[in-house]
């Protein structure tokens, strides 16, 4: 074989090679967004939530999407559909799913708050949550993320905590006591103002 031959199918095999890298690539990108677009429905454009009662979960860390959905499919985490969903998904595609959401950008919308609210819960945030939600409410790593959560879906959270239809850890038990304890329920509608204010 020449040389003149030999170079043009050594370039052509590389070029296959390249549209065949591209296109499985494609696929993969394809097939995350594809997994991920039926969350879209309840949870907002690529994980950032419009709907009142539900999450944001762009941005949540892949350790933190993984283990609330097997909380799901186990029942360990009470929910009315969640279980449901997350049984429909085998792990290979959870973990595509916990990149996905991981690499999203969060987008906080508006809401209404309360000025004063907002104050006294800005206050009762630093006293009784930052231990846990750092960084003003904004850190992601191994707990929800809370800065900018719509104020329906917090208050739900809370509720579920004490109702016992979500676990919590004794560090989380003794902190969200004490503030309950301490302020009552106008101490949360104020962190959680305080939260929703958040952009």
């Amino acid at each position: 074989m020449s040389h003149k031959i030999f170079k043009p199918m050594v370039f052509a095999v590389g070029l296959l090679a390249v549209l065949t890298y591209s296109q499985t690539a494609s696929a993969e990108m394809a097939s995350a967004e594809t997994l991920s677009a039926t969350c879209a429905g309840c949870h907002g454009p690529a994980g950032s939530s419009l709907g009142p009662a539900t999450p944001t979960i762009a941005g949540i860390t892949q350790d933190y999407f993984m283990s609330s959905m097997n909380d799901y499919i186990s029942g360990d985490r009470k929910s009315t559909v969640m279980s449901r969903i997350a049984k429909g998904y085998s792990q290979d595609e959870l973990k595509i799913m916990a990149d996905y959401f991981a690499s999203q950008k969060i987008v906080r919308y508006a809401q209404d708050v309360d000025a004063a609210k907002v104050e006294k819960g800005r206050k009762l945030f630093q006293d009784y949550c930052e231990k846990c939600h750092e960084n003003d409410g904004y850190l992601a790593d191994g707990i929800g993320v809370m800065a900018g959560q719509t104020k329906q879906y917090l208050h739900f959270m809370v509720n579920d905590f004490f109702s016992g239809d979500r676990e919590w850890s004794k560090k989380q038990k003794n902190k969200m006591q004490a503030l309950m304890d301490d302020h009552g329920p106008d101490g949360y509608d104020a962190v959680i103002d305080y939260m929703a204010s958040k952009q």
